[in-house]
């Protein structure tokens, strides 16, 4: 059960993310930063850990699925990550927060089949995950604020939210052993829509060296986790 400590982990870095944003000297350059950075690791983890465990050869069309699964998602209902523009415009409705929890559902799901399909790439994922839920609670505060929400508002979505988590690795036991390849790549398809689709070109609405060398090094850190791993 060690891949339900993994989801939790995750839960915890999405709810102390989102708290970190209620700071009063939380500015939204960090926020652009902490994109950046997922979104390296993000798009190493789809092309490194999650393709080639998923017999891409037989499961591309998963792969696709889970791209514009969660595409059409984004789109209609929810947000990951914001810039200044969009987190201004923004209006968070109940159904954006669902949206932004059902991602964590399939998080907690990808978790934990990514474990039981071997332990060390359970750990890979985890912390791929980790990292980008520092955005995306980061940005659902942000959101949640100019929606009006108070702190105790703003503190029970994020809960709620994060307790996705091990309810999606909680479900993954009912997911038969024969179908675990066919979830990674859906998650695989998750991972390159959040990482290249979403989280990349929030960092990147306007040109910043930094914001560049920060997807670098978030790519960077990756590879090294993985080697290390």
């Amino acid at each position: 059960m060690l891949y339900l400590l993994y989801a939790l982990i995750a839960a915890i870095a999405d709810i102390a993310s989102g708290a970190l944003a209620l700071h009063p000297k939380f500015k939204r350059v960090s926020q652009r930063y902490a994109v950046a950075l997922a979104s390296g690791v993000v798009v190493s983890a789809a092309f490194l850990e999650l393709l080639p465990a998923s017999n891409v050869e037989s499961n591309a069309i998963f792969v696709v699925l889970g791209f514009f699964t969660f595409y059409l998602i984004e789109k209609a209902i929810m947000l990951h990550a914001c810039g200044e523009e969009e987190c201004e415009s923004h209006t968070l409705g109940w159904t954006s927060v669902v949206g932004m929890a059902s991602d964590n559902l399939v998080d907690g799901i990808g978790i934990a089949i990514a474990y039981l399909t071997n332990p060390a790439f359970g750990l890979v994922i985890t912390v791929a995950v980790v990292i980008h839920e520092i955005p995306q609670g980061m940005a659902s505060t942000v959101l949640m604020q100019k929606a009006g929400y108070g702190i105790r508002k703003i503190f029970l979505v994020l809960t709620l939210a994060g307790a996705l988590y091990p309810v999606g690795a909680l479900l993954s036991t009912f997911i038969p052993p024969d179908l675990y390849v066919v979830i990674i790549a859906f998650v695989a398809g998750d991972f390159i829509y959040l990482g290249a689709g979403d989280l990349l070109g929030e960092a990147h609405r306007k040109f910043n060296y930094k914001v560049v060398l920060a997807t670098l090094l978030g790519a960077a850190i990756f590879v090294a986790v993985e080697a290390l791993i």
